[in-house]
C-alpha cells in the first residue's frame, strides 16, 4: 500500500475514534465505546467566551445580604454626649457616630444585586466548548451501574481501578435523585454529583475527570440539541 493511501487511511480512523469515549462497567473493565454528538462535543474552542461565561455564572453566586448600619439607623440616644467646650476633648455630637464602640459603620456594604447577564445562545455555546475542551477527560459507565450496591467501597474500588481516585471528579447522573449510585459516591472526598439538564461550564472546567452515566448523554443531547438552529 502506498504511503500516501495508508496516512490517508490512519487519518480517517483518527477521525472515527476522535469522538468515542469508552465505557465502563463497575468492576472497571471496558465493555464497549460510545460514540459523542459531534454538534455538541466539536464546537472550536473560545477562551474569550468561556471567561465571561464563568465570570457572570460567579456573579449570580452571591448573594449580595451583607449589611451594615449606618449613624442614623442605630438604635440608642441622639443626645450630645458632653458639652462643645471647655473638657479639653474632641468635639462629639451623638454616641452613635462610627469611632464609638456601638456606633454606625461608615462605609459599610448594603444589600446589593450583583448578578449579570448572558443570552442563552452564548450559554449554549460556552457549555459545548467545555464539553468539547474536556472530552479527552470523558469516561462513561454503563446504565446498570445505577443499581450497584450502595456502599462507598464499589464506587471507590471503581476509581481506583482508573486511577481516578486523587482527582477532582464530577459524576453526571441522567437525573439528580437519590439512587444507589448517588448513596455509594456521595461521602467519597473530590466526587460531585450533578444531573445532565444541569451541568454549566463552570461545573464541567472545574473538574479533572468527567464520568457520564451512559443514559446522561442522550439526556444532554436532547435537552440542549433543541435549541440549536
Amino acid at each position: 500500500m502506498p504511503r500516501t493511501a495508508k496516512k490517508t487511511e490512519d487519518k480517517e480512523k483518527i477521525k472515527k475514534t476522535e469522538f468515542n469515549i469508552p465505557v465502563y462497567s463497575l468492576a472497571g473493565k471496558e465493555i464497549k465505546t460510545i460514540e459523542l454528538p459531534k454538534e455538541i462535543f466539536g464546537i472550536k474552542e473560545s477562551p474569550r467566551l468561556i471567561s465571561q461565561y464563568i465570570r457572570v455564572y460567579l456573579a449570580n453566586q452571591r448573594q449580595g445580604t451583607a449589611s451594615t448600619k449606618t449613624r442614623s439607623e442605630v438604635v440608642g440616644s441622639t443626645k450630645k454626649i458632653y458639652k462643645q467646650k471647655g473638657t479639653g476633648r474632641a468635639r462629639h455630637g451623638a454616641s452613635s457616630a462610627p469611632i464609638f464602640v456601638g456606633g454606625g459603620v461608615a462605609g459599610g456594604p448594603k444589600p446589593r444585586d450583583y448578578s449579570l447577564r448572558i443570552n442563552s445562545k452564548q450559554k449554549q455555546k460556552a457549555l459545548f466548548c467545555s464539553l468539547s475542551m474536556q472530552k479527552k477527560n470523558m469516561i462513561c459507565l454503563e446504565s446498570e451501574s445505577l443499581k450497584v450496591e450502595p456502599k462507598t467501597k464499589n464506587v471507590y474500588a471503581f476509581l481506583q481501578i482508573l486511577k481516578l481516585s486523587n482527582h477532582n471528579t464530577l459524576l453526571i447522573l441522567p437525573k439528580m435523585e437519590k439512587n444507589n449510585l448517588v448513596l455509594a459516591s456521595r461521602n467519597i472526598p473530590g466526587i460531585k454529583i450533578i444531573g445532565a439538564e444541569l451541568i454549566n461550564p463552570y461545573e464541567i472546567l472545574k473538574a479533572d475527570k468527567l464520568i457520564f452515566v451512559e443514559d446522561a448523554l442522550a439526556i444532554i443531547a436532547k435537552h440542549f440539541l433543541k435549541h440549536v438552529n
